[in-house]
């Protein structure tokens, strides 16, 4: 199990985060309209994992809007934001801030998703939810990157994830 803080307080993460050069774990989620949506319905794309909490903090919101900015015109690429939040929420906030170059998805089903990532948080004010962190994917969905970020409350080294897709 690994450890990451929220507010300098320890918390408990189960699960393995996939290693660079592994194959990424499959997995379906929930997408706009409460469909499911599957790793696999983005087969032949890069893919940027950007995993969070919730869409409704402000670290959360701020990824979301970076990574539409710095990742949104790469090349075959896909930028997948992954939270708790119901589609509806995710939609809403993306509409509101004009955010047109990610696509949102719900760990509302396949909760699986969050010990076959590695970011199950097991403890502490947000347990149940994910913790924050980065996997980026080829075409292949060999796994490029991957960041459990250290501290929930801090953004993801954007530059290191984005540079193994330049």
């Amino acid at each position: 199990m690994a450890q990451v803080t929220l507010k300098g307080n320890p918390v408990q993460v189960g699960g393995a985060l996939p290693q660079a050069g592994s194959q990424a774990p499959a997995f379906t989620l929930v997408g706009a309209g409460l469909a499911d949506t599957s790793l696999q319905d983005f087969a032949g794309k890069r893919k940027v994992l950007n995993i969070f909490p919730s869409i409704d903090t402000p670290t959360c919101a701020t990824s979301v809007r970076t990574f539409n900015a710095k990742a949104g015109s790469l090349a075959n690429t896909v930028v997948l934001c992954i939270s708790a939040d119901l589609p509806f929420a995710q939609a809403r906030f993306c509409g509101a801030e004009g955010l047109d170059s990610v696509r949102t998805l719900s760990t509302l089903r396949g909760r699986d998703f969050h010990e076959n990532y590695g970011v199950a948080l097991a403890d502490g004010p947000l347990a149940g939810l994910t913790a924050r962190a980065v996997v980026v994917l080829d075409e292949n969905d060999t796994v490029l990157h991957t960041e459990l970020v250290a501290e929930i409350a801090d953004e993801p080294n954007y530059e290191a994830a984005l540079a193994v897709l330049a």
